[in-house]
């Protein structure tokens, strides 16, 4: 399959120069045999079918067992497949960052638009506007205002700038009043914000 017979079955409107080089490239891999076009959609849906929920999950259970949070802060790959959640190996490294009283941790992407897929899906066009990308490192404070957190004046609010080979991911503080609530009831307060670090957890 040519680069232009596959743009014809994907866009009738004009595509990004970033948009027709991926398929030009796609097109390339498949007619050297490297790549089949089933093994590219069978991706595409593995992705198109996560959710912020996957996070979500995650999250609910560092929050109601510590040794689980432990291992996910140091090694986030292992803790992750205890949940069932696998991350190929090709894949790049995620890192788990957590929210304190004393610390709020940011994500952004400053070049594109890292984003770990894998447990919050597709990334929210907001996050990779150019708007977004200057401002959460210039005005982080400011950002985060908009999306309605005001984390403490004496805390530091820390930036952190996904690469291709690095993605991060927020474990938010778990908020007040939710002793003895389940992880299903947790995970439902964990918003996909949350999990970038632009806002807090919901409120019980």
């Amino acid at each position: 399959m040519t680069a232009t017979h596959a743009v014809d079955h994907i866009h009738d409107e004009p595509m990004s120069e970033v948009a027709l080089r991926s398929v030009a490239i796609e097109a390339l891999l498949e007619e050297k045999g490297l790549l089949t076009a089933d093994a590219v959609q069978r991706q595409v849906n593995l992705m198109d079918g996560r959710t912020p929920a996957d996070g979500a999950r995650v999250v609910a259970r560092a929050w109601t067992d510590g040794a689980f949070k432990a291992r996910l802060l140091a090694d986030s790959r292992s803790a992750l497949a205890e949940m069932g959640i696998e991350i190929p190996a090709e894949t790049p490294h995620l890192t788990v960052v957590e929210n304190t009283d004393d610390l709020h941790n940011l994500v952004v992407c400053t070049l594109c638009s890292c984003y770990p897929r894998m447990l919050l899906g597709r990334p929210p066009d907001w996050y990779k506007s150019l708007a977004y990308r200057a401002r959460a490192v210039r005005d982080p404070r400011g950002v985060m205002a908009e999306f309605g957190a005001e984390p403490p004046a004496e805390s530091e609010v820390r930036v952190l700038d996904s690469t291709a080979d690095l993605r991060y991911l927020v474990l938010p503080k778990r908020p007040a009043g939710t002793d003895g609530m389940s992880e299903d009831q947790l995970a439902q307060l964990v918003s996909r914000d949350s999990m970038i670090g632009v806002t807090d957890a919901l409120a019980p």
